[in-house]
């Protein structure tokens, strides 16, 4: 397969994740994401974001997450985001260490 191809394919697996997570699936938290998979929503915005930094391409995590959500980030935790209970938010905190933290 030739390069332009393969990024091409890879591309279009993206959107097509992308869209999993912001219309197909929008009940699904981020913080079931993270705690099940090591990543969630942020996490494929902030690579999103590292991407474009990398290309010299100016972006903080707001626009990031804009750009990857569709939307605010206020809008979609209004819209979709729930509580999560006290077990939850403890395995995410070793999930996001484990994942996020120490991977840096």
């Amino acid at each position: 397969m030739d390069p332009q191809t393969e990024i091409e394919l890879q591309a279009a697996a993206f959107r097509r994740l992308q869209q999993h997570l912001m219309q197909d699936r929008t009940d699904v938290q981020n913080i079931d994401l993270m705690n099940l998979a090591g990543f969630c929503r942020n996490c494929l915005s902030r690579w999103y974001q590292e991407a474009a930094n990398e290309k010299g391409i100016e972006m903080d995590k707001s626009e990031a997450r804009e750009i990857f959500y569709g939307m605010t980030m206020d809008e979609w935790k209004s819209t979709y985001q729930t509580e999560a209970s006290p077990q939850k938010q403890a395995d995410f905190e070793t999930a996001f260490k484990e994942n996020v933290l120490d991977k840096k």
